[in-house]
C-alpha cells in the first residue's frame, strides 16, 4: 500500500507488497523489492536498489549523495540487500567513482536509529549498528560484527567477521576477526567470546581462536612471528585461519 500522501517519481520500481507511509519521498531511479516496510517521512534517493522483506522507519535517508567534496555528480549507487532493519534517522550514501561506485549492504543487518553508513562502504550480512555508529568512507564491515553505540570508525577501516567495539569507541585501524577493542583510540580487549556462543561456536572453536589471540596480543611477538607461530594452527582450524587472515587485509594497520 502507497499513502496518498507520499511522492513517488515516476521511474521509481516498487513491486508488490510493498508499504510507503504519509509524506515519504522516492525518487527517480529506485527500486524496492516485496515485503519492504517504509514508515512516514523517509526520503530515499537513487540509484538505489533495496531487496525485500526491509524495514526502514521514519526520517531515516537513504540513497543520498556522498559526503565526499570529490563527487561532482557521477552516477552512482547504492544496494541494500534483504530483511534489514534501518532505524529513525539512519543515512546511508551511495558511493563515489573514486572507489567501485557502490555502497553495499548485506542481508539481516540491524542498523539502529542516527548510525550512519559512508560513500563506498562494505557491509556484510546479520551486523549491528548500535545508537549513533557512524562508518566513514570506504569502510569494511564483516558478517555478524556488532558496532557499540557512538562508535566512530575512520575511513578506509576493515572491521572484521564477529568483532565488537564497545560504546564510544574511535576506530582508526582495523580490528581483525572475533576480536572486542575498546577506547580513544581502541584498543583490544580479547575475543568476543558471547559473539562466539551466539553463532554456537563450539568449545573447541573458541578454545583454539582465545589462544591465536593470545599469541598475537599477549607474547610480545611482532606480527611476522606471531603468524609464524600460528601457522600450524591454521591447517587444523578454520576459524584460526581466518582470525590469521584478517590481520592484514587493509591500509590501515592492525589494532594491537
Amino acid at each position: 500500500m502507497i499513502d496518498a500522501r507520499a511522492i513517488v517519481a515516476p521511474t521509481a520500481r516498487l513491486h508488490d507488497g510493498v508499504d510507503v507511509g504519509p509524506f515519504t519521498v522516492i525518487g527517480d531511479d529506485v527500486e524496492i523489492g516485496p515485503g519492504t516496510r517504509i514508515e512516514s517521512h523517509v526520503v530515499i534517493k537513487g540509484p538505489t536498489c533495496i531487496g525485500r522483506d526491509n524495514h526502514i522507519f521514519q526520517f531515516a535517508s537513504i540513497g543520498d549523495d556522498p559526503q565526499d567534496k570529490k563527487y561532482q555528480g557521477e552516477r552512482t549507487w547504492l544496494r541494500i540487500g534483504d530483511r534489514n532493519t534501518i532505524r529513525e534517522c539512519a543515512t546511508i550514501n551511495r558511493g563515489t567513482v573514486q572507489d567501485q561506485g557502490v555502497t553495499s549492504i548485506g542481508d539481516d543487518n540491524w542498523i539502529m536509529a542516527y548510525a550512519h553508513i559512508a560513500h563506498d562502504c562494505v557491509v556484510g550480512n546479520r551486523t549491528i549498528f548500535a545508537n549513533n555508529a557512524s562508518i566513514a568512507g570506504h569502510v569494511h564491515v564483516g558478517d555478524y560484527a556488532i558496532l557499540g553505540g557512538f562508535t566512530a570508525v575512520h575511513q578506509f577501516c576493515r572491521i572484521g567477521e564477529s568483532a565488537l567495539t564497545s560504546m564510544f569507541t574511535y576506530v582508526t585501524k582495523d580490528i581483525p576477526a572475533f576480536v572486542t577493542v575498546s577506547g580513544r583510540p581502541a584498543e583490544p580487549r580479547g575475543i568476543n567470546a558471547e559473539g562466539l556462543k551466539r553463532r554456537e561456536f563450539d568449545a573447541e572453536q573458541q578454545r583454539a581462536i582465545r589462544e591465536a589471540y593470545r599469541i598475537v596480543y599477549r607474547q610480545g611477538l611482532t606480527l611476522e612471528e606471531a603468524e609464524e607461530a600460528l601457522k600450524g594452527e591454521c591447517e587444523r582450524d578454520e576459524r584460526v585461519l581466518q582470525f590469521v587472515s584478517s590481520l592484514r587485509t587493509g591500509t590501515r594497520g592492525l589494532v594491537r
